[in-house]
Order: C-alpha cells, then structure tokens, then sequence
C-alpha cells in the first residue's frame, strides 16, 4: 500500500518538475514581451502588441498587475513579479509534494523497524520549527497574529519565545529569541532522539 503511495509520489514529481519548468519558461517570456511592449521598446500599436494585451496580459499579468497598484506600486514591474510568482509558487509546490513523499517513505520505514515514537518526535519538532519560520515570513509580509492564515504559528511558538523573550536580550532593533528557539529546538530533538535509542 505504501511503496503504491510513494510510486504515485514519484510519478506526480516526475511529471511536475517539468511541466513546471515550461510554466516558467512560457512566464518569463510572456513577461518579457509585456514589459517591452509596456516600456514602449516594442510598439504598443503593432500586432504583437495588441496580441499581448488582448489574450495574455488579461489572465496572467493583469491579476498581479491589479494587486501592485493596490498595494501603491507600479504596473510596470507586474510581469516581472508575476514571473517571480510562478517561479517560486512552483519551486514551493515540488518542494511541498516531495516534503510529503519524505513523510510517506519516513513513515513506511519507522513501522516496518518500529520506531514509530522517534518519528513522532521528530514530526513534533518538524511542525515547532516549522512554526517559527512562518513567524519570521510573517513579519517579512506584515502578517498580524490575529490573522487566520499566521494564528496557528503564534499559538504553536509564544510558549516557547516567551520566555526566551524575558531572558534573552534584543540586539538593536533585533529580537533573536526566534533563532535561538530555532536552534535550541533542534538540539532538544536530537538529545530526546538519542534518549530513545
């Protein structure tokens, strides 16, 4: 049942990583040919240009576009960030699939060896550290604690930066608490790893 999950893993993998790669590649060309058409190296009255604006920026560079101008930028960098968006949004995505096929094979090997209770440790500790580097993007991106896509983080990691806040001091403008639980987690995994075996 396992090796059919980890081949159907495979399989998805081997076929994304491509399909993937040509997402990107028809992307940064698509974004290439609507900056130029929109910095007016191309002209915007030729066939091209209007074969731009009529079948590809309406569904892929004009919803990025509508968010850069809500946020207060400029619409001429939208196709640069909506490559950046396919590009990244892609890697996560393979990454993601993967992460879940490690689990699979992590899972299928502890209850063949039973050691069920080590994997449970470190998935334990997986999903803490996890936690804290949601924490750190939230502040990148101004995520509120409050909002429903962070809360999981902030209730997961504040009783363990807590704490460390009341000991350990700012540096600055910067509070290391997050790295220092970060790496204390990952000493804490490995003595309670080695008191199992």
């Amino acid at each position: 049942m396992l090796g059919t999950v980890l081949s159907f893993f495979d399989l998805l993998l081997g076929v994304m990583r491509p399909a993937v790669f040509a997402a990107g590649a028809f992307t940064a060309v698509a974004a290439l040919a609507s900056y130029s058409v929109r910095t007016r190296k191309i002209s915007p009255f030729s066939p091209f240009a209007r074969f731009m604006r009529d079948r590809v920026d309406p569904w892929l560079i004009a919803p990025m576009e509508r968010r850069i101008v809500r946020a207060g930028g400029t619409p001429y960098s939208a196709p640069w960030w909506t490559l950046a968006l396919v590009a990244v949004g892609g890697l996560v995505l393979i990454s993601a699939v993967g992460f879940v096929r490690d689990q699979f094979a992590m899972f299928a090997y502890a209850t063949q060896y039973g050691s069920i209770l080590s994997l449970a440790v470190r998935w334990t500790f997986g999903v803490l550290q996890l936690a804290l580097f949601a924490r750190v993007v939230s502040s990148w991106v101004g995520g509120s604690p409050y909002s429903k896509w962070w809360r999981w983080s902030y209730v997961l990691t504040e009783p363990i930066l807590a704490p460390l806040r009341r000991v350990i001091p700012t540096l600055g403008m910067f509070d290391i608490t997050i790295i220092v639980a970060y790496y204390g987690l990952q000493l804490l995994q490995s003595v309670v790893l080695g008191a199992l075996i």
